[in-house]
């Protein structure tokens, strides 16, 4: 498309309806082809297209947001409603695919920066297993299923890989709204995502040198080259992570600015690099996020891109929107509806089977497995690879679409109310549970038999700092925290701890309430106090509760339901505040009136 383009309208009044027919001409010629759609106004400039399709991507995401769904869903219904199926106003394609494929590029280099090597090697047994496993029953599954729906082969294994991926963004997004990216099923969940990320990556990688190889006819020889090539570039970047990065950082550093535009640079050139060596663009920007990600700045570097990242993928959402044609979706109804049941349903299924073989309890299972109940953004970006590479066709890409919109839009939901739908499900998910869940009775055994006269939730620095006091005044203190980290320190300490969940209904059970005179809660959340009150009015604690509140509204409502004591951290230190500040100000007066009894002459006026 040159800069000559022109968009004219062409209006024709007929009896029975008013139509509007868009003409895309070239050189201002009126020679072109014609599309049919609602086209609101002629836009003469890319620039002009591009501040629209900014504009209406604001509108949509504040509908969006108001129904509290991930802004992914309305990037896409921008696409659609811009493109060829609707107004047809997405016309400047080529400028909207380069700005979607740097947003892969960012949003591939992030998720390496993401990846510490050292938390790669210490994720533990329980997301490799989860990870791993839930990748692979539900690829077979899926599969099977694909094939049963009359799909080809290939495009039935591209479908089962899609559904197999959760959105890490998404996910981390709503449980660090809920406060729960830190609960143990919060962790869990974190845990397997990273592992889903790397599997996406090396199924990339797979599918870039296969379809390189489909296109030679020395197979066997060019996966060889392909193989040195990737070794090569691995070794390159090894060295450079050892050699060179971590001195050109520091001497860049002096403007945080040039290191995050080195950073940008650093992912475009090595997704230039991947691509040139037969590997997608993809991949090379995802070794350039890793080759970052053990340096001090990569922190720095990662928030300031995350705004970058979510500003250039809107136009790969709105760019596949604009490709999925409304006619031909309609023949993809009924597989979609059976494979997001599939995956709203059976992925989390999966999850709570191998969790409650490993040993956890089924809230644990049921919570973690939730997450994994939407496909993700590498889900779309892998259909658009297999299209590029000649896998599958439009459709299958139409058909994975669906399915990412149906699954993430009602996924958000389940996750957002996770706590009632388990209360109602409970009853009949015993079965994805052991007599005895091991794995979480180890973890709260600490501290048991010591006798208690006070359970405490929340050992952070308010809570933290009132056991020690409690301690101090010889009271027999019992510390919940759900953060790991926390616990350890406490158990180094020789303190009784337990680690646990207040939100977690079951869990009050576990703690020995007829002991303890008080329990008490430092954690400001009204929803998580709520919980824990109710847990224990249910296990009939007879003992008095006392809860934090940093609003006089949730003080009311957790006196409202049985709290005997509240908690005001800001107004108490506020208080104590300013007793001290009277008192230092009355100590200084006194001070002055003494001085000057004792020294009259120096507090007579002078003259």
């Amino acid at each position: 498309m040159t800069a000559k383009t022109q968009l004219a309208l062409l209006f024709s009044a007929r009896h029975d309806s008013f139509s509007i027919d868009l003409r895309l001409s070239e050189n201002g010629s009126n020679e072109g082809t014609y599309r049919e759609g609602w086209a609101l106004f002629a836009l003469e400039t890319v620039f002009q297209e591009i501040a629209a399709l900014l504009l209406f991507a604001a509108a949509v995401g504040a509908v969006v947001l108001w129904l509290r769904q991930p802004l992914i869903i309305g990037y896409i219904l921008v696409g659609i409603l811009a493109g060829p199926s609707v107004l047809g106003q997405v016309m400047a394609r080529e400028q909207v695919d380069l700005l979607a494929k740097m947003g892969i590029a960012i949003l591939l280099f992030v998720v390496g920066l993401k990846l510490d090597l050292h938390l790669i090697r210490t994720l533990g047994r329980v997301a490799l297993a989860t990870g791993l496993g839930q990748v692979f029953f539900t690829s077979v599954i899926g599969y099977l299923l694909a094939l049963a729906l009359g799909l080809e082969p290939v495009a039935a294994l591209y479908i089962a890989v899609a559904l197999t991926f959760s959105s890490t963004i998404i996910i981390v997004k709503l449980l660090s709204d809920k406060k729960e990216i830190d609960t143990l099923h919060g962790r869990i969940a974190v845990g397997f995502l990273i592992v889903q990320d790397i599997v996406v990556v090396l199924v990339m990688i797979g599918l870039s040198a296969f379809g390189l190889a489909g296109a030679s006819n020395k197979v066997a020889q060019t996966l060889l080259l392909l193989l040195l090539k990737g070794t090569g570039l691995l070794a390159g970047v090894a060295l450079l992570m050892r050699y060179v990065l971590p001195t050109l950082l520091h001497h860049l550093a002096r403007s945080l600015e040039l290191v995050v535009l080195f950073a940008i640079a650093w992912a475009i050139c090595l997704a230039i690099l991947g691509d040139s060596l037969g590997f997608s663009k993809e991949v090379g920007a995802f070794l350039a996020g890793i080759s970052l990600a053990s340096t001090r700045y990569r922190e720095a570097i990662g928030t300031r891109l995350v705004s970058l990242r979510d500003f250039l993928l809107l136009f790969f959402f709105i760019d596949l929107g604009a490709q999925l044609d409304l006619g031909s979706l309609g023949a993809q109804i009924g597989p979609s509806i059976v494979l997001s049941l599939f995956v709203l349903i059976g992925n989390p299924l999966i999850v709570m089977v191998i969790m409650g073989v490993m040993g956890y309890r089924k809230r644990t299972g049921f919570l973690a497995g939730l997450t994994v109940a939407q496909i993700s953004e590498f889900s779309l970006i892998l259909g658009s690879l297999g299209v590029s590479l000649g896998h599958i066709g439009k459709d299958a890409l139409g058909l994975i679409t669906l399915v990412g919109i149906v699954t993430i839009c009602l996924s958000t939901y389940l996750i957002l109310y996770s706590a009632p739908l388990y209360k109602w499900l409970s009853p009949w998910l015993d079965g994805f549970e052991r007599r005895s869940p091991d794995r979480e009775k180890d973890e709260e055994s600490t501290g048991q038999g010591a006798p208690v006269d006070l359970i405490l939730f929340g050992l952070g620095r308010y809570g933290g700092q009132m056991a020690r006091d409690l301690i101090q005044r010889k009271l027999k203190v019992l510390g919940v925290d759900i953060d790991r980290q926390v616990v350890a320190a406490w158990q180094r300490q020789g303190l009784p701890v337990r680690y646990g969940d207040a939100e977690d209904p079951e869990f009050p059970a576990t703690l020995p309430l007829h002991e303890a005179q008080w329990v008490v809660s430092t954690i400001p959340q009204l929803d998580v106090n709520l919980a824990l009150l109710d847990a224990l009015q249910h296990n009939g604690f007879a003992g008095r509760k006392a809860f934090t509140a940093h609003s006089q509204r949730d003080a009311e409502i957790l006196q409202e339901s049985g709290a005997d004591l509240i908690l005001t951290p800001f107004s108490h230190a506020a208080r104590e505040a300013a007793e001290i500040l009277i008192e230092e100000t009355c100590i200084e007066e006194s001070c002055r009136e003494k001085e000057a009894i004792d020294n009259p002459k120096d507090s007579q006026p002078i003259g």
